[in-house]
């Protein structure tokens, strides 16, 4: 059996471990820090996502750290309503939908992989700073944290290292640097009761101008009994370095939703609120024409880094470790097989990579926007038709590989929350 190293213990990484002892394999994973903490804020694990982490074993556990998700709804930035449409199995999907904080995520991928693999699966405190390779294996040279360092031999190196990887720079020395896109992003979570029932993503506000994504990652938090809310505020920002846990004062921001008026939330007062607020800025990582060098490959944001909105960040990785997994127990040979996945998965998420770049879905808040000259609308369906929503919508899911059910026979899949509160009203 192939001997692999997997380089990062985030939750790519991780997942890939999985996937490879499902399989037989015994991969040992190599971490930079010398700790694992449950660290970040909040992500979207889409359906897909979901269905890959039921195949592992650990949907119910997955349940009891994560928020299911019903409602997904658009606002502008006066508070009127654009869009909306159910998500997961409340839409008809197989599997639900879920919001998590990543942290606890990857704490449990963690523990997973601990009890399934054993102690020593995991090698904390180990930096790869170069690998070498021959025709039967790869050779990593490893710095720890105290200044010594050391090498490890494997047949074959799966490099899950994020958005800085260091194999990805080995491996594309003269690759164009990334590049800042005029746009910041600010993370940040507050603790509150639960907003709409608990169970709604709310998209809010005018690209060109500021937006906010609002949803709940944790229900009941520490015995609370108020749910841990996640925010994610994007406007136009400086350059500062591409590190998810910069500290950032959130009352820069708040000025910026002064017209948004909501029924059910006060969105300044929930920034306000923050218990941990966190400066990011949107980097552009162009596509790669490879992610195989021989007997090494790239997997999750080493990849494929983009940008994070629309749940496909973890989602894409967890899809990765199941296609390199498949290869290579049909294929034996690293380097075949991980040809095979680059053939397989590539070019489909580069194509994510550059609609995520260019909003994706989120567009039809802009295009809103542009339609009104940014002034507040009388009637919705005379600026975005819903039919015409719908079909931005549909080709996003298709996109990602989940096409939306219903929609090839014809079926309108998003809503008015309005119209589905009339006809409630009027069954009973």
């Amino acid at each position: 059996m192939t001997d692999i190293a997997i380089i990062g213990a985030g939750p790519g990484g991780l997942v890939t471990a999985l996937r490879l002892h499902q399989a037989g394999f015994s991969p040992t994973v190599y971490e930079s820090v010398p700790e694992l903490k449950p660290l970040g804020v909040g992500v979207d694990i889409k359906t897909v996502g979901t269905r890959e982490l039921d195949d592992l074993g650990l949907l119910e556990e997955f349940r009891a750290i994560s928020v299911d998700a019903e409602d997904s709804i658009f606002f502008n930035h006066f508070g009127q309503e654009i869009y909306a449409e159910k998500c997961g199995v409340h839409m008809g999907y197989l599997h639900e939908q879920r919001f998590v904080h990543r942290g606890i995520l990857q704490m449990l991928l963690f523990r997973t992989v601990l009890q399934r693999l054993g102690d020593d699966a995991v090698v904390l405190g180990a930096r790869v700073v170069r690998y070498d390779q021959d025709a039967d294996g790869v050779t990593l040279e490893l710095e720890h944290r105290d200044g010594r360092t050391e090498q490890a031999r494997h047949d074959a190196m799966i490099a899950a290292d994020g958005i800085k990887s260091a194999v990805r720079r080995r491996m594309h020395p003269t690759q164009a640097e990334p590049e800042f896109s005029g746009i910041t992003m600010w993370r940040g979570t507050t603790l509150r009761e639960p907003i709409r029932g608990g169970h709604t993503i709310l998209h809010l506000g005018d690209p060109r101008i500021s937006t906010m994504i609002v949803y709940p990652i944790a229900e009941d938090f520490e015995g609370s009994g108020l749910d841990l809310i996640n925010w994610v505020v994007e406007t136009n920002g400086e350059e500062t370095v591409e590190d998810w846990n910069q500290v950032a004062d959130p009352e820069q921001i708040i000025p910026a939703f002064d017209s948004l008026k909501l029924p059910f939330l006060d969105v300044q007062q929930l920034i306000r609120d923050s218990r941990e607020v966190y400066l990011f800025p949107l980097i552009r990582h162009f596509p790669l024409d490879t992610w195989v060098d021989g007997r090494v490959v790239l997997l999750g944001d080493a990849a494929h880094a983009m940008y994070p909105r629309g749940g496909n960040g973890i989602t894409q990785a967890m899809l990765d470790a199941r296609v390199l997994t498949e290869q290579l127990v049909e294929l034996g040979d690293p380097g075949e097989a991980f040809a095979a996945y680059d053939r397989a998965r590539r070019e489909i998420v580069n194509r994510i990579a550059d609609n995520m770049r260019g909003e994706g879905y989120e567009v039809i808040r802009r295009i809103v926007a542009e339609r009104t000259d940014g002034q507040p609308f009388d009637d919705i369906e005379q600026v975005l038709p819903l039919a015409e929503a719908d079909e931005i919508f549909s080709k996003y899911h298709a996109l990602v590989g989940a096409p939306r059910p219903g929609h090839e026979a014809g079926e309108a899949t998003g809503f008015r929350t309005w119209e589905a509160a009339q006809v409630e009203a009027g069954r009973a």
